[in-house]
């Protein structure tokens, strides 16, 4: 049971993750201001999920030590968040 759970975990963190990325590249060909802006606010609602499953990771043993992805993954927030702001007041 505890493997599938782990897995469920693993799971979510995957689609996440990869969801920031792929979301930004659309944003790079937003067919407009409000398109792009979007298109980032739904990454960065991705970030947030991706910040929860590995705050999970954290607080559990089966999982290495997800710290340094932490750190990663809220530097990333905050650019993209950076950019979200920018884009709005231009």
């Amino acid at each position: 049971m505890q493997d599938i759970k782990k897995f469920v975990v693993a799971n979510q963190l995957l689609k996440s993750g990869t969801s920031i990325g792929a979301n930004i590249r659309e944003a790079q060909n937003a067919e407009s201001k409000a398109d792009f802006i979007h298109k980032f606010k739904i990454s960065a609602k991705e970030i947030e999920e991706t910040i929860y499953w590995l705050e999970l990771c954290k607080f559990s043993n089966n999982y290495p030590n997800v710290d340094e992805l932490l750190e990663q993954i809220n530097n990333i927030s905050r650019i993209a968040n950076k950019i979200i702001i920018t884009s709005k007041q231009k």
